[in-house]
């Protein structure tokens, strides 16, 4: 279809495998109507691969499939399957039909044959169920048969035709070596070409560890992700390991604060955790990593959330009787179901089929909290260079749960004081990193607890002697003397010096405020003495002013007296002056 000259190109329908991970990986699945090459070694998974794709597109997708059989008959593909809870035989009533079609051992070759019979079969049985998807699972057995290349290339490129002109979804899986080396040899040179997509599954032992990956090779028409991916075939089936792509919605974050289970580490971080963090406590041997990330386990569940503990060190009951020497009562926890320890001694394998168990656990515990303690095993399972997108994977998800993850890291005494690395690199992808380290006084060995970072909040930057004792955790100031740092007893006796500093102190201020007191008293009886002496000699000044007045009067008025008796001459009237 052409518009104002230029090609208008419909985008690639794709049918949804259904399977984790893959489906982020090619952008929503297999092309539909089109062919896919599934290959790869002995025990890679193509066959569990090609029937979860069927099994899920009838289940979930409402695609009916058809399953060639060329290596093992659908009795035993039914009965392997039970383990993975797919119930093929209810499927097989009107959704899913298994073809047999493997050679018998007895099998004599008299002259040529191909697959037109067969093919012609599968398109009547296709059209009766509506069928949507086929898989051709073991291919390069009956490619064997075939007496030369030619004949192998025809039968091939009939296949590929028959399900160009069906519109069928097909994968045609072949067993291959453990590498992508048989892509460019005979007989499945030319099919990588043929199809529009190819997937290589890989099955190695590094390091002793089984590991298992696959890789799209080529998926024409849309983008994908080049890069190889982890997997591991679990309860499910199969479970691609994928990092968060471009274009994925970010996780939901949140402003409301968990308490860590120590009060005051709650106070050093601003308020707690944040909800949904993901948080590190790094430590060498026996610095209280694991008490720690127990005092969250047992606040968490005093909140009434599910938590799950995943201990890789020590059993579960053992992680119960030590915790309990310390205050934190986690068994009445795991007898209400609230919490759920799991030893990871059990389990096996990569360190991606741990993180898968890990993921299924918590989902089925259907956790708010994990704490997995160390988390610094999983860098030992195998293949180290992919420890650190195990990290990334297990935060990845845990933030798009919105659970919050309390990790453990195990420090080599050896090395020293030093904080370093480790493959898992977990430090530099974590929220919050807390380190916990000794500190040799004095012949003591005594905890300390810092805060090294806390994304998103103001936190301390002190350090703190952790204390642990039977009624629980503790954080304490630590003090300096001359550039010194004192923990321990040294503390203790700094600490009791200064009570009694602090008492003499306080017992010299009130025998101080007591003379004080009896010094303001006297000054008192002094100042009231004063004011009435003062008030007297006022009285007996005004009783001194009135007295003499009193005396000039009387003494006035008697001269007066006298002289009216003595006939004195009264007084001359005042003349008058003219002007």
């Amino acid at each position: 279809m052409k518009s104002n000259g230029t090609l208008s190109v419909k985008p690639r329908a794709k049918a949804p495998t259904g399977i984790v991970g893959f489906d982020e990986i090619t952008g929503g699945g297999l092309p539909r109507g089109r062919t896919t090459l599934l290959a790869g070694g002995p025990g890679s998974g193509k066959t569990i691969f090609a029937l979860q794709f069927l099994v899920n597109g009838a289940r979930h997708f409402k695609d009916p499939g058809i399953f060639v059989a060329f290596e093992e008959t659908p009795k035993r593909i039914v009965a392997n399957s039970e383990t993975f809870g797919w119930k093929l035989a209810e499927l097989q009533k009107r959704q899913l039909f298994i073809l047999d079609a493997h050679p018998t051992p007895d099998l004599i070759q008299s002259g040529s044959f191909d697959l037109r019979g067969m093919l012609a079969a599968l398109g009547a049985k296709a059209q009766e169920m509506g069928a949507q998807r086929i898989v051709f699972d073991a291919m390069d057995i009956v490619l064997a048969l075939l007496p030369d290349q030619a004949a192998k290339r025809r039968e091939v490129y009939w296949l590929h035709e028959w399900l160009l002109a069906r519109e069928l979804t097909g994968i045609i899986t072949v067993n291959a070596g453990d590498d992508e080396s048989f892509l460019g040899q005979q007989p499945f040179s030319f099919m990588q070409f043929m199809v529009d997509c190819a997937v290589v599954l890989n099955h190695r032992v590094e390091l002793g560890v089984s590991q298992r990956s696959l890789r799209v090779q080529k998926y024409r028409g849309t983008n994908f992700d080049e890069n190889e991916s982890p997997f591991v075939i679990g309860k499910g089936g199969f479970d691609v390991a994928v990092s968060r792509m471009l274009g994925r919605l970010d996780a939901h974050v949140t402003n409301e604060r968990i308490s860590s289970g120590v009060k005051r580490l709650d106070t050093m971080l601003g308020g707690g955790y944040y909800r949904g963090a993901s948080v590190l406590i790094t430590g060498f041997p026996g610095t209280a990593k694991t008490t720690l990330s127990g005092a969250f386990a047992e606040a968490a569940c005093g909140r009434g959330e599910r938590t799950m503990f995943v201990g890789f060190d020590s059993d579960s009951t053992e992680v119960i009787r030590n915790l309990r020497s310390v205050g934190i009562r986690l068994d009445r926890y795991v007898k209400n179901g609230l919490l759920r320890m799991i030893s990871a001694r059990t389990i096996t394998g990569s360190a991606e089929t741990q993180l898968v168990r890990i993921k299924a656990l918590a989902k089925e515990h259907r956790a708010r909290c994990l704490v997995i303690d160390p988390v610094s095993t999983l860098s030992k399972a195998g293949n180290e260079l992919t420890a650190h997108g195990v990290a990334e994977r297990l935060i990845d998800w845990s933030k798009a749960d919105g659970i919050t993850l309390v990790c453990t890291r195990l420090l080599d005494e050896m090395s020293g004081p030093k904080v370093g690395g480790t493959p898992l690199q977990i430090s530099t992808l974590a929220d919050t990193w807390i380190h916990l380290n000794y500190l040799v006084q004095a012949g003591e060995r005594n905890r300390g607890l810092s805060i090294i970072k806390s994304r998103g909040t103001a936190h301390s930057n002190q350090v703190r002697e952790l204390i642990l004792s039977d009624s629980g955790v503790t954080l304490a100031d630590i003090y300096t003397a001359g550039g010194e740092v004192l923990m321990g007893t040294l503390r203790w006796e700094r600490e009791s010096a200064e009570r009694v500093a602090s008492e003499v102190a306080d017992v010299a201020g009130k025998l101080k405020r007591v003379s004080l007191d009896a010094e303001e008293a006297v000054l008192e009886v002094r100042a009231k003495s004063l004011q009435t002496e003062l008030l007297a000699k006022k009285v007996e000044k005004t009783l001194l002013t009135r007295t003499t007045e009193s005396r000039e009067q009387e003494l006035s008025q008697g001269h007066t007296r006298m002289r009216e008796l003595r006939g004195a001459d009264a007084t001359a009237p005042r003349r008058k002056k003219t002007p």
